[in-house]
């Protein structure tokens, strides 16, 4: 079965026809964000190859891409959030009480970070140009499996609004899913992707630097699942999509990490 995944390594395969090493499975297809990838390594696509070499034969020349202009310190009316503003914001939010209370998805004091957007304006400033500007930032408390909305009024430099809730389980962040991929690495579940990597690049895997992850929320549903991963939902866990960076997917589907409990679970087979 080895030779097989060997041979469709780095090829597309349509529909099912998914090669499948240890307990993971090696995906050949070509996902969203990987068409037209350059990955031979030689730092040129086939489309700037073609445009270089349309200037060469004196027809159509590249374009000249101007500067974009430096972005201000503060945005005006429904502007996106400036990075300024997003760190300000995140700042304020983020106020002793909240470090001191919480954890992070290491463990470590503080909360995890999700997202910080900007606010709807209130009712009664829908209209007005002078409307102040004000940021939600969401974070999440490892410790509790709490999600907490802080609303900060970037004006005044004060958090105008706090809310907690519990079961809500919004898009998994950058920093998660790579902590999801570090606990799999270390788990005994683990093994079937790491042959499957060693498969790919004939090396080692042993960080989750040498993979690149999306990740789903997973949320436990009654009977479908082993009873480790019941708490799931309100529990914070995730099943990862890890792809070989420069190389192919790996459907590690079957198993589901519950970054609260730090633990790994395969699902049971319907």
């Amino acid at each position: 079965m080895r030779n097989i995944v060997h041979r469709h390594l780095g090829k597309v395969v349509a529909g099912a026809a998914i090669a499948v090493a240890g307990t993971a499975v090696m995906i050949g297809i070509t996902l969203p964000g990987t068409a037209g990838a350059d990955e031979t390594g030689t730092g040129k696509s086939a489309g700037s190859q073609a445009a270089q070499q349309a200037g060469q034969d004196g027809a159509v020349q590249p374009g000249v891409v101007q500067q974009a202009p430096a972005e201000g310190d503060k945005g005006t009316g429904g502007d996106p959030l400036t990075d300024d503003e997003t760190e300000r914001a995140e700042q304020i939010a983020a106020n002793r009480q909240l470090l001191n209370s919480t954890e992070n998805v290491t463990g470590q004091r503080g909360p995890q970070r999700l997202t910080v957007d900007l606010a709807d304006p209130e009712n009664n400033e829908t209209d007005d140009a002078d409307a102040p500007r004000r940021a939600d930032v969401t974070f999440y408390d490892y410790k509790d499996d709490t999600l907490v909305t802080k609303t900060v009024n970037l004006d005044t430099g004060k958090v105008e609004q706090t809310g907690t809730q519990h079961g809500v389980q919004p898009p998994l962040s950058r920093a998660e899913n790579v902590e999801a991929g570090r606990l799999l690495i270390a788990d005994p579940l683990g093994a079937g992707l790491k042959a499957d990597y060693k498969d790919a690049t004939g090396n080692e895997l042993t960080s989750p630097d040498q993979l690149l992850f999306n990740g789903a929320v997973y949320r436990a549903t009654p009977g479908a699942q082993p009873a480790a991963l019941d708490q799931c939902g309100e529990h914070r866990c995730v099943r990862l999509f890890p792809k070989v960076k420069n190389g192919p997917w790996i459907d590690a589907r079957e198993l589901v990490i519950d970054l609260s409990a730090r633990k790994v679970a395969r699902l049971d087979r319907g």
